[in-house]
């Protein structure tokens, strides 16, 4: 039994969409709630038992009422459970703890989340083994854990138990008072921010709250609940920079208990690791700056050590709160200590890479006394880190990619503010970036490459102004590409985003037209043909430009295809005759094109003769074909709608595309979305049901039992062992236009119709093509074909994809298709030859199996009041397909309806004193509330003959 439970448990975890296709999350979750209360089970599997509580709470528990009932069962079980068993006592607080906040039941302040507060709080404070081995300290813990869980997602929950909380952190000696301290400030700040929310709210109200210690019910009699979730978001954040405000607690001078408390805490602040010390400082931070009363003095005697601390956690509480109350708290003094720290400690060798990383974004975002700038989103630098203290950052050839980008970020804004005659420091940077080249041409991996573009984008972008650095970075560029063609995407890359980031700047212009002038002069005997495929990919983005002149690009595409200076064209290379059709296709919606189209001309023609391959041949005489007979006008509308006239071409979707050599197919196929829904499915009666209908209505008297019928049921049985046997069910469909009458879509062509599944109890469904619907003929019928795994109720999304006349496609939603119980019902899949007699003995010996103790078999009863005449009017709407007794013998009345793919579901219907009885007989027990459900609705739909 371990070992099943292990074996479910697991394969739940590893899918919980799958696993409950085979069953419900109510029955899975009643198993579990079960087998916990079961005293024959270990604690071991106990504990995994609530591994799916606590991982898929909201998937269990669908409700609050559910997520309620589960807490209380669960609390129940910890209530009965033996105190020696302490794993498993800690592991139902975790439980109950995830399911009541997962549910909202702690936030609405249910009664069962109530009562486990009190459960919470007083196992928090039991003490009495405080003599012994210390065990029950592990449930001490895990309550004060799950009470700080619960505050925290619930704001407030705790509020009127602060004078408790604060007394058993004062009292605790072991080593959870520092669990008690982080629950104690965490609900204090809440506590505060609460009353900051209230109207009229002073230091007589702070003073009630912090001496409050009523029971934990008392919320479910207030006014104000818990801080709500919209509220939650503002509280995960309260301190602002100097610039901004936080809610404030006007209470006067007076406020001596809460100074108390705050002193308390801090000087509670040492016996804590170094992440709860922080976690802690910053909660009082918080607190101090919404009660102005408060002076941020408090925080002197700690600034000592905490200036001087080698933890990041901590300094990084400094940093917060220095942003908080910037000179009411740090001198000048004080300021310019923190920030030469920062800077030993982003070159310390001692530390790991991200520590030093984040020390150089603490000096990039490092908050000011006295912030000349009002942004705080933008990178900015302190005015006290001068270059001479910023040297210390230089960035080197040995540090590491992060690094070395980190450093030349930093110091780009340091000499940024400097001219360019007088910064030494800019020219070492730009010293710094050709060192990085001659690194990455030596035979540098891709991470040198990526470096250096990077580096490079850096330095443009501070410096794309300084024209002596900008212009010899571009000639190095050049140099570089024709020694390293492969480059060219890095390239291009840095093309683009300089000219999106610096849009005013001409620097992308100038590198492009050095490229085209280093490519297009380049001698042709030294070309190979990997370079070439570059240099025309390169070309391609040039001929974006409309600012650049493109007689060079086309006086290169003409050597390079006449066979007088290479064998391009009679290569037939695809690749390569794509790459030379780019260009052109780049050219046809250049601006200058009526200075181009002779020589533009002249390739295309001689492309479309010459060139060694079919299909670019085609592509050179479309283009030919369109230069010649449009204007320049036209050509911009056909080939790039919304292009710039003398900016870079605007990318869009046409049908010229198909032309491109990169833009496959699809980039015609633009499908428009209709605003409302064009038709729907609507059930038409099925065939198999009116098939076996009609076969009951012609039905003779049954025969006596032949040998055929003792066989019957063997034969059944074995059908189901037949590996090809496979059970499926036809649901008919009619589609019809909806009443919204829109003209354009009276005629619809190429229906393709998608259905998709909404869980796992079916197989896929494979697209259904309609031909065509009109308006005006009559609703094509479609079929479904489902394949359940599960006979259970679904819901099925639909959508197509269709032509209308004047050639657009559309796709629109279709109405969901809500499939029923007994739409899955199917008539006994058996030969339609068989006598009755045969039919009757595979029914009563289905039922003689499933009357045993078999797995997966239930015996139950279904009884309702209706008179004779009610009932033959059900048996004769809903059952006569399944009948597999004669309808005239009104004693009993047996069907057996097969649910797909193995499932039967057997009734036998008699007619009582007191009532009709059904009697239920099902292979399949998790089909029990779907048939209890099925037959209270058939059964109420007779209510004008209901006894």
């Amino acid at each position: 039994m371990a070992s099943n439970w292990t074996e479910r448990i697991c394969a739940f975890t590893r899918s919980p969409s799958r696993f409950l296709s085979g069953t419900t999350s109510e029955a899975f979750l009643a198993e579990l709630l079960r087998e916990l209360r079961d005293d024959r089970a270990s604690y071991s599997i106990k504990v995994l038992l609530l591994s799916p509580l606590c991982e898929y709470p909201t998937l269990l528990c669908s409700s609050d009422s559910v997520g309620e009932e589960t807490a209380l069962e669960l609390v129940s079980v910890f209530a009965q459970c033996p105190p020696k068993s302490l794993q498993f006592r800690c592991q139902l607080l975790v439980t109950v703890t995830c399911v009541l906040v997962c549910s909202s039941c702690a936030s609405s302040l249910s009664r069962a989340s109530l009562d486990f507060l009190d459960l919470l709080l007083q196992s928090a404070q039991d003490t009495s083994d405080i003599q012994g081995d210390g065990a029950q300290r592990m449930l001490r813990a895990t309550a004060c854990d799950c009470l700080r869980e619960m505050e925290a997602c619930c704001p407030g929950l705790l509020s009127q138990r602060l004078e408790l909380l604060g007394g058993l952190r004062q009292k605790e000696t072991s080593r959870l008072h520092q669990a008690f301290a982080g629950l104690h400030i965490l609900v204090l700040r809440n506590a505060v921010y609460r009353l900051t929310q209230e109207t009229g709210a002073g230091a007589e109200d702070l003073k009630a709250l912090l001496g409050g210690n009523a029971s934990v019910s008392w919320e479910a009699d207030q006014d104000s609940g818990p801080v709500k979730s919209k509220d939650s978001a503002t509280l995960s954040s309260l301190i602002l920079g100097p610039m901004g405000t936080v809610p404030t607690l006007h209470t006067g001078p007076d406020c001596k208990e809460l100074r108390t408390v705050l002193s308390s805490l801090l000087e509670d602040s040492y016996l804590l690791t170094p992440l709860c010390q922080a976690a802690l400082l910053f909660r009082l931070t918080e607190v101090v700056a919404m009660v102005p009363a408060i002076p941020p003095a408090i925080f002197r005697a700690q600034l000592l050590r905490l200036l001087g601390t080698s933890e990041v956690c901590l300094l990084h509480t400094t940093l917060l709160m220095k942003s908080a109350f910037t000179d009411s708290l740090f001198s000048a003094e004080d300021e310019g200590f923190i920030l030469k720290r920062l800077v030993v400690l982003s070159q310390h060798p001692l530390l790991s890479t991200p520590e030093k990383l984040f020390y150089m974004d603490c000096i990039l975002h490092f908050p000011e006394n006295r912030p000349i700038s009002c942004g705080d989103s933008d990178e900015a630098l302190p005015v006290l880190l001068t270059p001479k203290l910023a040297s210390a950052l230089l960035p080197t050839v040995f540090n590491d990619s992060a690094t070395l980008l980190a450093r030349l970020n930093l110091l780009s804004l340091v000499y940024l503010e400097e001219g360019e005659e007088e910064s030494r420091g800019l020219g070492y940077l730009y010293e710094h970036l050709m060192s990085l080249l001659r690194i990455m041409e030596s035979g540098s991996g891709r991470e040198i490459v990526v470096t250096f573009f990077r580096a490079a984008f850096l330095f443009l972008f501070y410096f794309c102004h300084m024209k002596r650095y900008s212009d010899s970075l571009s000639e190095q560029l050049c140099q570089l590409y024709m020694r390293h063609t492969r480059l060219a995407p890095h390239l291009i890359n840095l093309a683009d985003q300089i000219q999106e980031r610096l849009s005013e700047s001409g620097w992308t212009l100038e590198l492009l037209k050095a490229l085209q002038r280093v490519i297009t002069e380049a001698p042709l005997a030294q070309l190979t043909l990997p370079d070439l495929s570059w240099h025309l990919k390169m070309l391609t983005r040039v001929g974006e430009e409309g600012k650049i002149s493109q007689d060079s690009t086309l006086r290169f595409l003409s050597r390079v295809i006449m066979p007088s200076s290479s064998s391009l064209c009679g290569s037939g290379n695809w690749r390569l005759g794509n790459a030379v059709l780019g260009v052109c296709r780049r050219l046809l919606v250049h601006p200058s094109l009526d200075s181009l189209l002779v020589p533009l001309a002249d390739i295309l023609q001689h492309l479309a003769g010459h060139y060694g391959d079919t299909d670019i041949q085609d592509h050179a005489r479309f283009y030919y074909t369109l230069l010649t007979t449009l204007s320049r006008e036209k050509l911009a509308v056909v080939l790039a709608p919304g292009a710039a006239e003398d900016g870079r071409q605007v990318k869009k979707r046409a049908l010229s595309c198909l032309m491109a050599e990169s833009e496959g197919l699809t980039s015609a196929l633009t499908i428009h979305q209709t605003e409302k829904t064009i038709f729907s499915l609507t059930e038409a009666p099925s065939e198999q049901l009116e098939a076996a209908k009609d076969g009951r209505l012609n039905q003779g008297e049954a025969q006596n039992i032949s040998d055929e019928a003792e066989k019957a049921l063997e034969t059944y049985r074995a059908q189901f062992d037949d590996p090809n046997f496979a059970s499926e069910i036809t649901l008919r469909y009619k589609l019809t236009h909806t009443q919204d009458h829109d003209p354009n879509f009276d005629q619809l062509f190429s229906i393709r119709l998608h259905v998709s599944l909404t869980d796992g109890h079916y197989e896929a469904l494979h697209d259904i093509s309609v031909p065509c619907l009109f308006r005006e003929r009559p609703s094509p019928v479609v079929q479904l074909r489902l394949k359940p795994r599960q006979p259970y109720p679904t819901t099925f999304h639909a959508s197509a994809i269709f032509t209308t006349q004047d050639g657009f496609t559309w796709h629109t939603n279709l109405p969901d298709i809500h499939i029923s119980f007994q739409q899955t019902f199917l008539p006994l899949p058996a030969p339609s030859s068989w006598a009755p007699a045969s039919r009757l003995n595979v029914f009563e010996g289905l039922w003689d199996e499933m009357s045993s103790e078999a797995a997966d078999c239930v015996i139950s009863l279904f009884c309702c009041q209706l008179k004779e005449a009610a009932l033959n009017s059900l048996v004769g709407k809903h059952f006569l397909p399944f009948l597999v007794s004669d309808f005239s013998h009104k004693e009993e009345l047996k069907v057996l309806i097969f649910l797909p793919p193995k499932s039967h579901m057997l009734l036998k219907i008699r007619l009582e004193e007191d009532a009709v009885h059904f009697n239920i007989a099902t292979n399949n027990w998790h089909l029990l509330p779907h048939i209890n459900s099925y037959l209270l609705a058939i059964t109420s739909s007779q209510g004008d003959t209901v006894s």
